[in-house]
């Protein structure tokens, strides 16, 4: 029950995206009614034809000319089967593509709005994968299956309802035997949906794998792991395999089952209707009550042409199945996406400026439920302050960080801002309250003046060179074959440390009331780094200022220095106050300066 509520769900909800373009619907169904009714009057000329060169009472020459007349009458009916065919699939590639834009387009928004923790857990292959390859197989199975159903459903009725005109028994015992086919596709394509489902999760794994691997490439042959990973691909792909083979396998086996079945019923037609045909030899044939038209030669032949022409659409929705099969399964994933829930935006609270006092109050935080991370975390920041967060690997600085910028939001407590709960504050608006620098840096495929301008669109040249100056980094820009008009990526190639610096001149181009610097010069000289720790200083004067750091040595000036160990801020103080505790943070500074016999 719960898997017809689910396919009913996802076809409701593919249908939603189809209503605003109605038109592209209608459309295609009255060009599906032209282009069956078009096809479908060949048999009947060519069956008159027939019994036109068989009649005996008619002169040679007019039966030429009866011939030759439905020869020219079912030329034009296939010129314009054919134009309403091409119509046809105009309308339905309109009417999926529109249909797979907006689908493309709001995966796209809601992993753009979704709350960070949903971007951590996910790899990013596989998201890559949901908002393009599965909605592609969306697209694909729509394109069969929307044109196959139309014309499809249209074959049947038309052919139902002349070959009831025709002969009612013969078209009797043709409906009574239609449900075999249905019985038989039905069967097969239940185990078809949950093979599909699996094979569309698995391609996301290797996906994700592949581009692990990709990215991690130096790693991986730095500690000679291909091998391991070549092997985790194999068994990967292995699986993949077996699960395509199965749903291909039963996918496969609806096609020829349908057709045999068809089959049969046409042998029926062909021996029912030559039987008709000697009863009657041309005359009305009585069956008791019911007294039956002459069914001749040429009306036998459009019989049997209408019944193939009746069970073909069976025939063509069952090798539609494995693609709508896949389309379902695929839409699921790409749903999952969609309804992800996103950032809360909202918020009734404005600051008309930020002073930057910082306040945090009984703060409980943990990524998975029952893994304690953060608990009862109380610091209280003064504005203008310059405030380092040290410790040990894992003891929650980057959480921290994480917190501070909504990232996430505490499972309990709360965090102030000049006496504002961060959570009243509309997001978009606090977070352009910040700078930030990454040890990770992020640089886009665009130009070098673009990447220093990100955030600020309204920059002027002079800006962005003046920033670029204040991060040192003006002088390798102008080496690059076109100075700030450069495009990053592809043959352009800079170094990490190179990255980093833009990333600062970024940063100092906002000049934002608030920073947060979190290893923002890892990947720098020893020199420059002295230099831009001199330029950080300037930007830092009257703001406050978050730096996590690992190398002590820079944030010796700190105004507070918060010591963290297992999610708690064990010591804080300056260096000075820190250093003649002779606690934990006395050890962790000496042991970065020990000295060795």
């Amino acid at each position: 029950m719960k898997k017809k509520n689910f396919k009913k769900d996802l076809t409701r909800r593919l249908l939603s995206y189809v209503r605003p373009y109605k038109r592209y619907v209608v459309g295609a169904f009255l060009f599906s009614i032209f282009y069956v009714g078009f096809l479908l009057i060949g048999p009947v000329l060519y069956g008159y034809a027939i019994d036109a060169m068989l009649g005996k009472d008619q002169m040679q020459a007019e039966h030429f000319r009866t011939v030759f007349g439905m020869v020219g009458a079912f030329a034009v009916s296939v010129l314009l089967a054919s134009v309403s065919q091409k119509l046809l699939g105009n309308c339905v590639n309109t009417l999926c593509y529109k249909l797979v834009k907006d689908l493309r387009k709001e995966a796209f928004y809601s992993i753009t709005s979704a709350r960070l923790r949903y971007v951590d857990s996910h790899a990013q292959g596989d998201i890559v994968t949901r908002v393009v390859n599965d909605v592609d197989s969306i697209s694909d199975g729509l394109l069969q299956g929307v044109s196959q159903l139309f014309t499809g459903v249209m074959t049947i009725l038309i052919t139902l309802v002349v070959m009831f005109v025709i002969n009612p028994i013969i078209a009797a015992v043709v409906v009574v035997l239609t449900p075999l086919s249905f019985f038989v596709a039905s069967f097969i394509t239940k185990r078809t949906f949950r093979s599909f489902r699996e094979q569309v999760r698995v391609q996301g794994e290797l996906a994700a794998h592949t581009k692990e691997m990709c990215s991690g490439q130096k790693t991986v042959i730095l500690f000679n792991e291909e091998s391991a990973s070549c092997e985790k691909f194999q068994n990967i792909n292995a699986r993949l395999y077996d699960i395509g083979w199965r749903a291909q396998y039963y996918s496969a086996l609806t096609n020829p089952s349908t057709r045999f079945v068809n089959a049969i019923i046409y042998a029926v037609v062909g021996v029912l209707g030559a039987v008709f045909c000697i009863l009657s030899d041309g005359g009305a044939l009585a069956l008791g009550a019911v007294t039956l038209s002459g069914f001749s030669v040429g009306m036998l032949s459009v019989f049997l042409s209408y019944a193939n022409q009746y069970t073909k659409p069976f025939n063509e929705i069952s090798n539609v199945v494995t693609q709508l099969q896949s389309a379902f399964a695929s839409a699921s994933r790409v749903f999952e996406v969609i309804d992800e829930e996103s950032e809360t935006l909202e918020g009734e609270h404005h600051l008309a400026k930020v002073r930057g006092d910082f306040r945090i109050e009984h703060a409980y935080f943990s990524y998975e439920p029952g893994q304690k991370l953060i608990e009862n975390l109380n610091v209280d920041v003064k504005a203008g302050s310059k405030i380092a967060i040290v410790g040990p690997t894992g003891c929650g600085k980057t959480t921290l960080i994480n917190l501070l910028m909504r990232f996430y939001d505490l499972n309990s407590g709360r965090i102030l801002i000049d006496g504002v709960d961060i959570r009243e504050i509309p997001l978009n608006e606090y977070r352009k309250m910040f700078g930030m620098v990454l040890q990770d840096s992020f640089l886009a495929n665009e130009t070098v003046a673009w990447n220093i301008a990100y955030g600020k669109e309204d920059a002027t040249p002079k800006e962005i060179e003046e920033a670029a100056k204040a991060a040192y980094c003006d002088f390798f820009i102008r080496n690059l074959e076109k100075g700030y008009d450069t495009v990053l990526g592809g043959n352009t190639s800079i170094s990490q440390g190179e990255k980093q610096l833009l990333c600062i001149a970024r940063v100092m181009l906002a000049n934002p009331p608030l920073l947060i610097l979190d290893e923002a010069t890892s990947n720098i000289d020893t020199m420059t780094e002295m230099r831009i720790q001199k330029a950080f200083h300037k930007i830092m004067q009257g703001r406050t200022s978050f730096i996590v750091a690992h190398r002590l040595s820079t944030i010796l000036d700190a105004d507070l220095i918060l010591v963290m160990n297992h999610g708690s801020v064990i010591e804080q103080g300056t260096h000075a106050q820190l250093m003649e505790k002779q606690g934990f943070y006395c050890a962790l500074y000496n042991s970065q300066f020990a000295k060795t016999e």
